[in-house]
């Protein structure tokens, strides 16, 4: 649409300068001189001579080029328009894409949605949060209720997922019940697999890992509670309906549904753990916009440069 009313104000400007010169013209209208010069050499005569230009560059010469949109479409569309950050790194390590992600970003968001306008949200001024400065300082661990669509004996099945806060580094075990004797099964798998001592583990208000919250007698532990507390692991409950002090474990979850639950099929519980474990293995090879476009093996590979002997296994 075009802002006639700017026009308008130009045709006036331009109209004084011809009578009284270009200097008084600039101060009398609070602009350079310069600009006044650019709508004297302007204008035509005509109101469409003082209308606004397009800004858009004649030429972009780091503008992606046909072979990279198409890469990237291909791409897209294999991953069915979404998780772009595992398409970023597939386009780097299989075409030798060169990009920066935020390049990468807006021109996938172009593909999906065209030029439409960006909606404005109010941010939520989140409380500052220490960071952990080491492998095993602090995990946090969820339950995920695998979908009943990816079973196909009808069965519920049930995620434990354990994710280191440093690393991002991931562990998962699926079990046929979401109780306290899984949740202890599952803290001796991790803790076995996970190569750094533990210091703290965090987890919502599930009776799965705790019931500080129905008794009185705050001796009376879980049996999670109790291996945590006989291999002296601090244990830390997140407060009551704030999923997002979880927040590692949570984006993990939604990630893993659209990686691997949108496509999973499993016709048992044996079954449905070899395919975990081998998604586990790929999944911890996968980069992450906050880890610097590394992964969690690659972060825990520098740090093991950085601190040699740091591994108890």
């Amino acid at each position: 649409m075009k802002n006639t009313t700017e026009a308008h104000f130009r045709q006036r400007l331009i109209e004084y300068a011809k009578k009284h010169g270009v200097t008084k013209a600039a101060d009398r209208y609070h602009i350079s001189r310069k600009t006044v010069h650019k709508w004297l050499k302007r204008y035509d005569g005509t109101l469409a001579s003082l209308e606004d230009q397009s800004h858009r560059p004649h030429h972009s010469p780091k503008a992606h080029t046909e072979e990279e949109i198409l890469a990237i479409v291909r791409r897209l569309r294999r991953h069915e328009w979404s998780d772009l950050i595992l398409v970023y790194q597939e386009l780097v390590e299989q075409t030798g894409y060169t990009r920066s992600y935020g390049g990468f970003k807006r021109v996938a968001e172009w593909l999906k949605k065209g030029k439409a306008e960006e909606k404005k949200r109010k941010k939520r001024k989140n409380k500052p949060y220490a960071k952990a400065e080491f492998p095993g300082q602090k995990v946090q661990i969820d339950v995920k209720y695998v979908p009943r669509e990816c079973a196909v004996d009808g069965k519920q099945y049930y995620e434990f997922i354990a994710v280191d806060e440093y690393s991002r580094w991931t562990f998962r075990y699926m079990y046929e019940e979401r109780s306290t004797y899984s949740a202890r099964d599952f803290l001796i798998r991790f803790l076995k697999a996970f190569p750094y001592k533990v210091y703290r583990v965090q987890t919502d208000n599930g009776t799965e890992f705790t019931k500080q919250l129905w008794v009185t007698d705050k001796s009376d532990l879980t049996l999670f509670e109790q291996e945590l507390q006989a291999r002296g692991i601090v244990y830390q409950r997140i407060r009551p309906a704030t999923p997002r002090h979880n927040g590692k474990v949570e984006r993990q979850n939604r990630i893993d549904g659209e990686r691997f639950y949108s496509k999973l099929r499993m016709y048992s519980l044996e079954d449905g753990r070899k395919q975990l474990a081998a998604y586990q293995r790929k999944s911890n090879t996968y980069w992450k916009h906050c880890l610097g476009m590394r992964s969690p093996n690659q972060i825990l590979a520098l740090y093991d440069q950085e601190h040699p002997g740091a591994r108890i296994k």
